[in-house]
């Protein structure tokens, strides 16, 4: 038998080196630079501002005095104390937040309305949902600091205004992601547990935390380290800890006082961040 010759394999096309959606990025790039230029002009950015010699020689005189920290023992234990109080107005502005977001996340939460089984929700439950939702947007509408000027007024200049201020933000955050997370998840097993006869809180407790623990602890921890810096962002209008002490040092210009209690904000942060790694990892 005659041996055919093989034809010969097709010539390899030339691979193209252009990326076929390049033009639709240059596009996209140059109208978000369109769009955000008049913001940048409207809010008067001009960042070279800051090597003006009148700006540039002041500013590298006061972060060269945070070197070194200041350590001695009077400050440290001035510092230590700050820093408890910050601590303590961060976590018991979160405590009230949780007692203010829980039953309110679980009050807008579709999944846990009886009603809603048959498909769509009574006008009733409804209602109540949908003011619930409103209230906690009203909440976190509400800067915290704004919340803290107004309790200043009220309760007088202490750590009072701070927890309060932390309560009522944080509270209207929780609760909208709290509901957000619960519907989020799969209801399989909470829809099934309500039509067998379950109560709310039974269906909540056995069918939807379990499955959204992780991730609602997380969430938590983290609005927990936000509020430890909120809490020291509101010391500059008189709530106290570490963000009244940081103010009095950048008034004396005390760069070293300064650079200690920037330090301890990132210890703080670093123990939150552990804290919720651990808190993820137990819970796995």
């Amino acid at each position: 038998m005659p041996l055919t010759a093989t034809p010969p394999y097709p010539a390899r096309r030339s691979v193209a080196l252009r990326d076929p959606a390049w033009t639709g990025r240059v596009f996209w790039a140059l109208a978000s630079l369109v769009l955000i230029w008049p913001a940048l002009v409207l809010t008067e950015f001009k960042p070279w501002a800051l090597l003006e010699p009148g700006a540039l020689k002041p500013a590298l005189n006061f972060v060269g005095a945070f070197f070194p920290p200041r350590t001695d023992a009077e400050f440290l234990w001035l510092l230590a104390r700050e820093t408890w109080r910050t601590v303590a107005i961060a976590t018991a502005g979160l405590t009230l937040a949780l007692l203010l977001a829980i039953p309110l996340a679980l009050l807008s939460v579709r999944v846990l309305s009886l009603s809603s089984l048959t498909g769509r929700m009574a006008t009733g439950p409804g209602l109540l949902r949908q003011l619930v939702r409103w209230l906690l947007m009203l909440l976190r509408s509400v800067p915290e600091l704004v919340w803290a000027l107004v309790f200043v007024r009220v309760v007088g200049l202490g750590p009072t205004s701070g927890v309060l201020a932390i309560a009522l933000t944080y509270g209207g955050m929780l609760g909208k992601v709290y509901a957000d997370i619960l519907e989020s998840g799969d209801t399989h097993a909470t829809t099934s547990l309500m039509r067998n006869g379950a109560g709310r809180l039974q269906a909540f407790f056995y069918g939807l935390l379990p499955q959204n623990a992780g991730e609602l602890t997380s969430y938590t921890v983290y609005r927990w380290e936000c509020a430890i810096r909120s809490s020291a962002v509101l010391g500059f209008v008189g709530a106290g800890g570490l963000g009244q002490l940081m103010d009095s040092s950048m008034k004396m210009f005390n760069g070293s006082e300064v650079a200690s209690v920037l330090l301890v904000f990132m210890a703080l942060v670093w123990l939150a961040d552990s804290m919720s790694a651990g808190l993820r990892k137990a819970l796995a």
